[in-house]
């Protein structure tokens, strides 16, 4: 018996140590009526980017939609029913952007996987793109509380194929803490890495830099979370619904150049749908891009 007890006590003991933080303050159980009924929030934006010191219009989309994810390998799970133990639910963004420089076209994605209930920094970013002269490809994971490594693949001979190691956040983390619960932002001074389009777009090395969050009411129904780095050159603007779900209406990325000129990207929400879209793949679904306005 005595034994026993200790076993118990032991078990226990490894349960207490073993359990996450969870997320405060925010009422799952109206979350979840819309994050996990089975389908994705699709929602289309007119786009004006600056690549090349000229404005390029194009499209962005933005897919929410929640996944079982491994913590080990971390990676959507093929079977979650048989992986109890290494499973994990993130709110999973995909942000494409599709314009035209001149004669050829960019295809950019950029995904973000951020736990739901956990309290916990995104596990893994990743980004691609695609143009005439080639394409690229970087990954951040999550190793510990702050700390991340990454790779980069690329068809550019400085940055060729490489690892790196940061500790901070990362940027693109903030788009879906606000669809979790915008108090889950980290307001203040933070260590920030940048968004890997941004780094896509200049070339900069993979390193945190100092910035600043708040979050801004801009009317009677929106808010505004703004991010301002310490240097100066980057500015992201990000308009969202004051009410659950806190759907995003619009974005600005504003670059200052060394030269003081700015170079502002910004993108205008056209459309929304919520959707099982990985059903939606026959001829007959193309209607539905009709109805998110979309162009191509």
């Amino acid at each position: 018996m005595k034994n026993q007890s200790i076993l118990f006590l032991l078990s226990l003991i490894f349960v207490v140590s073993c359990s996450k933080p969870q997320r405060q303050d925010i009422d799952f159980d109206r979350w979840g009526k819309y994050w996990f009924q089975g389908k994705a929030e699709i929602s289309s934006f007119d786009l004006t980017q600056y690549r090349y010191g000229e404005a390029r219009g194009g499209e962005a989309v933005l897919i929410f939609v929640t996944e079982d994810f491994s913590r080990k390998k971390q990676v959507k799970l093929d079977n979650p029913e048989a992986s109890s133990s290494d499973k994990i639910s993130v709110l999973k963004m995909n942000q494409t952007r599709d314009f035209v420089t001149g004669i050829y076209p960019y295809h950019m994605m950029l995904s973000a996987f951020t736990p739901t209930k956990e309290q916990s920094q995104g596990l893994k970013f990743t980004a691609s793109s695609q143009e005439w002269c080639g394409h690229t490809f970087t990954q951040l994971n999550l190793k510990s509380s702050d700390s991340y490594s990454g790779k980069i693949f690329s068809y550019f001979e400085k940055e060729g194929d490489d690892t790196f190691t940061f500790s901070g956040m990362a940027e693109d983390d903030l788009w879906n803490l606000i669809r979790i619960d915008p108090k889950q932002i980290p307001t203040g001074s933070v260590q920030m890495m940048p968004s890997l389009f941004y780094q896509r777009f200049t070339h900069q090395e993979f390193k945190t830099e100092e910035a600043f969050i708040r979050v801004l009411d801009i009317s009677d129904n929106r808010s505004q979370m703004e991010l301002t780095y310490a240097s100066g050159s980057r500015m992201l603007k990000i308009d969202f619904e004051k009410v659950f779900p806190y759907q995003i209406m619009a974005w600005e990325e504003i670059q200052t150049k060394s030269d003081g000129t700015k170079e502002i990207s910004k993108a205008t929400r056209k459309g929304l749908k919520i959707v099982d879209y990985w059903t939606k793949n026959k001829v007959e679904d193309e209607f539905l891009r009709k109805e998110l306005n979309l162009k191509n």
